[in-house]
């Protein structure tokens, strides 16, 4: 997932859309949703019904894009307003929502609903908490953002007039945005709320690739290629209308934040990288552990497992390299493998190719181990190239549209970093069975309520793309030594995540020590180690989401094989752990003890 969500929703995955995260599919009935969210196959009691209703229309109203293709026609040509009154607004409102929500008697509601109470719990406290520790002060990360997020409404479906007369609507409106987000980094200079320094190294060649000239502009890409039935007045009048936007709203605003983060920013950020510098940080890193544990965990306690899980994997790293003969130490190995070009594409349609043959391969392992597939199919691409510099090797983007493929991003850059021993774990993961199949699936129950449907949980999602990893060495894949080393590689990176997130942010590790400890336990390239610290030093937590779901989805796993023996069906477990969504893992425990009780009952 990333952080540039609108609260609490998914709204765009990882990727294109907004935020560079998980993305949703229009609903069923558009016109319904914008007055309630979905019912569930036994409706939800009217009281929590009521407090849902009025959280998502807090959340409709935070995003236009999200009401706009929910079927809010005033929504359309709308930017999010991200000034002081309406962030206010929005956190009073998600506060008097929250008072309701727990003052609710949970005894009388049924099971389902208690479900459904606690996660909306979970997802309006988080963004209360975030407004709280002023979270809004820091619209960028390490590797992107909003600015180059917000250029996705570029690649939106343009089919009739109104399409471009709402896009030139958010055109008009895109100096206003910029200059609210530059509003809350200047805010957050002030207060010393900021990325580190050391992080924003080569940030300012993600705003200079949007400084081009008009027509090769991205955002003028829509007023270069009309629908055939356009009459020749009708383009002409939208490209140059197009034209003058891009020239007069579009580049001043990249150039002006340009100046602003070269000049200003970027030289006075914080040099501490530790969330725990920030004000109240301490407090804030704990919060953060919580959350995307989604267990009552302390950063100690992940910080402990981060370590014997470390030396877990190591041990079978090296029974890989035993097994292929290599002569010399571990760290000569990863040199072997950094290096070695027989272990690398030297084109970017080669890596991609190599990327489509696994997931074709992955397609094809599907029926065995799943029930229920989605109807959604999902294509390859290379991550965009304005982004891909300190971007990470890949990620799911998933589609806002019914009759739109999720895609599988590849990054492309920098091909003599983008090893090939990798790439079936990275595949598994962004496409299936990890990322586009849980997520796609998660869109199709209509019978959740939207808040749920459209909503990503960190631990349950990345501990499914984790879990999946492990799954291909069961589905047959991994046959070459070096890719199950791939394989162990990419286990250990987000051990090792455990403890390099934990030790900078709550244990006072240096930049440096976190590299090195990254380094010398993964075979991934010195470059993406270094682009990865860099994400976990500004997006504090979230890399812990990874180990800890799949450590506990492999749990449930054994502890269903134990109890149910000759009854466990691989293809049943799967769809339980995937049949109610995107679930914090103390819920997933409940519904897989309930699924073993349910296969125990059966003859």
């Amino acid at each position: 997932m990333h952080k540039f969500l609108t609260p609490s929703l998914l709204i765009c995955a990882l990727s294109a859309c907004s935020a560079g995260s998980p993305q949703i599919q229009n609903p069923a009935s558009a016109s319904n949703a914008i007055t309630t969210s979905q019912s569930q196959t036994s409706p939800i009691s009217p009281a929590l019904q009521a407090i849902i209703d009025q959280s998502w229309q807090l959340q409709l109203s935070a995003s236009p894009e999200m009401a706009y293709s929910m079927g809010d026609k005033s929504a359309a040509g709308k930017l999010q307003d991200l000034s002081p009154e309406a962030l206010t607004k929005l956190n009073q409102g998600q506060i008097a929502v929250l008072t309701q929500l727990k003052a609710l008697e949970r005894s009388r509601l049924s099971k389902e609903d208690r479900i459904n109470a606690q996660i909306l719990e979970d997802q309006i406290q988080n963004d209360v908490d975030l407004y709280k520790y002023k979270d809004y002060y820091l619209p960028i990360t390490a590797e992107s953002g909003f600015h180059a997020y917000i250029s996705s409404i570029a690649q939106a479906r343009f089919n009739t007039l109104e399409d471009y007369q709402n896009y030139i609507g958010k055109l008009k409106a895109l100096p206003t945005y910029f200059a609210q987000q530059t509003h809350w980094l200047k805010q957050g200079l002030a207060e010393g709320i900021t990325p580190p320094k050391a992080t924003l190294t080569g940030f300012e060649n993600s705003i200079s690739a949007y400084i081009v000239p008009v027509e090769k502009s991205s955002y003028f890409k829509p007023f270069t290629q009309y629908p055939s039935y356009f009459t020749a007045a009708q383009k002409a009048q939208l490209t140059q209308e197009g034209r003058a936007l891009v020239s007069k709203n579009v580049l001043p605003a990249y150039q002006s934040f340009y100046d602003f983060m070269t000049r200003e920013y970027m030289p006075n950020a914080r040099e501490n990288i530790a969330a725990s510098s920030l004000p109240s940080g301490k407090a804030f890193y704990e919060n953060r552990v919580r959350y995307y544990t989604t267990l009552n965990m302390t950063s100690t306690q992940v910080h402990e497992l981060g370590l014997k899980e470390v030396k877990r994997i190591r041990q079978e790293m090296e029974q890989v390299i035993a097994s292929v003969g290599f002569k010399g130490n571990f760290a000569d190995f990863l040199h072997f493998l950094r290096t070695d070009p027989q272990f690398y594409t030297t084109s970017a349609d080669q890596l991609l190719k190599e990327a489509a043959f696994i997931a074709k391969k992955a397609d094809a392992m599907l029926p065995r181990y799943f029930g229920k597939l989605p109807r959604q199919p999902y294509g390859i691409a290379p991550v965009p190239a304005e982004i891909a510099p300190k971007y990470t090797s890949g990620r799911y983007s998933g589609s806002n549209r019914d009759d739109e493929p999720g895609y599988y991003w590849v990054n492309t850059y920098a091909l003599d970093k983008r090893p090939l021993y990798e790439l079936e774990a990275l595949t598994l993961h962004e496409a299936v069975p990890g990322h586009h199949l849980q997520i796609s699936l998660n869109s199709e129950l209509t019978s959740l309520p939207d808040f749920r449907r459209y909503g990503y949980i960190s631990a349950f999602g990345e501990g499914w793309g984790l879990y999946s990893e492990y799954l291909g060495l069961e589905a047959g894949f991994y046959q070459d030594p070096y890719s199950n080393f791939g394989r162990l590689t990419y286990e250990m990176w987000r051990a090792a995540r455990l403890v390099v997130d934990t030790g900078m942010h709550a244990q006072g590790w240096s930049r440096e020590q976190a590299i090195d400890f990254m380094a010398s336990n993964t075979a991934l390239s010195l470059h993406n180690v270094t682009t990865e610290i860099d994400r976990y030093i500004t997006w504090p937590g979230q890399a812990l989401s990874y180990k800890i779901g799949e450590l506990t989805i492999k749990r449930l796993r054994a502890k269903a094989q134990q109890e149910l023996g000759d009854k466990f069906d691989i293809r049943a477990f799967h769809d339980a752990v995937l049949e109610n969504g995107s679930v914090p893992m103390r819920i997933l425990e409940e519904q897989i003890d309930g699924f073993i009780a349910t296969q125990k009952a059966k003859p």
